[in-house]
C-alpha cells in the first residue's frame, strides 16, 4: 500500500444479471475482487438486485429510479459512517471498527442491512418498536 497507515473503505455495488444495464458489468465484478481484497481494509457489498428488490417489495414502487435506489445507498452508508460523524464509545473510527468486526484480515467484506426503510416521499411516519425494527433488520428481505 502507498500510504500502510491509513484505513481504506470502499461500498461496492455487486451487479445482478436481472438488473444489469451495462454489458461489461459481469466482467467488472470478478475482476475487482482482487483489488478490493488485497488494497482495501474494509468493504460494504450492496447488492444491485437487493436493492431493486427493496424498492419494490418493501416500498412498493413500480418502477424504481436511479434516485430510489441511491436514497436506500446513502440511507446505509449514512448509518455505517455515523460513527465517524458522532462521538462515541464503540466504533469511533475506521480502524476501530476494523478491529472489532475483521476477524482476518482478508475477511473485510460485509453485507449491510437497514431498517427502518422508507421511500423518499414519505411525510408520515410512526413509531417502530424494538421487535419490529429488530425483525426487520434480520428479514431475509432486507
Amino acid at each position: 500500500e502507498e500510504f500502510p497507515d491509513r484505513m481504506m473503505a470502499t461500498f461496492s455495488v455487486v451487479p445482478s444479471p436481472k438488473v444489469s444495464d451495462t454489458v461489461v458489468e459481469p466482467y467488472n465484478a470478478p475482476l475487482s475482487v482482487h483489488q478490493l481484497v488485497e488494497n482495501s481494509d474494509e468493504t460494504f457489498s450492496i447488492d444491485n438486485e437487493a436493492l431493486y428488490d427493496i424498492c419494490m417489495r418493501t416500498l412498493k414502487l413500480n418502477n424504481p429510479s436511479y434516485g430510489d435506489l441511491n436514497h436506500l445507498v446513502s440511507a446505509v452508508m449514512s448509518g455505517v459512517t455515523t460513527c465517524l460523524r458522532f462521538p462515541g464509545q464503540l466504533n469511533s473510527d475506521l480502524r476501530k471498527l476494523a478491529v472489532n468486526m475483521v476477524p482476518f484480515p482478508r475477511l473485510h467484506f460485509f453485507m449491510v442491512g437497514f431498517a427502518p426503510l422508507t421511500s423518499r416521499g414519505a411525510h408520515s411516519f410512526r413509531a417502530v418498536t424494538v421487535p419490529e425494527l429488530t425483525q426487520q433488520m434480520f428479514d431475509p428481505k432486507n
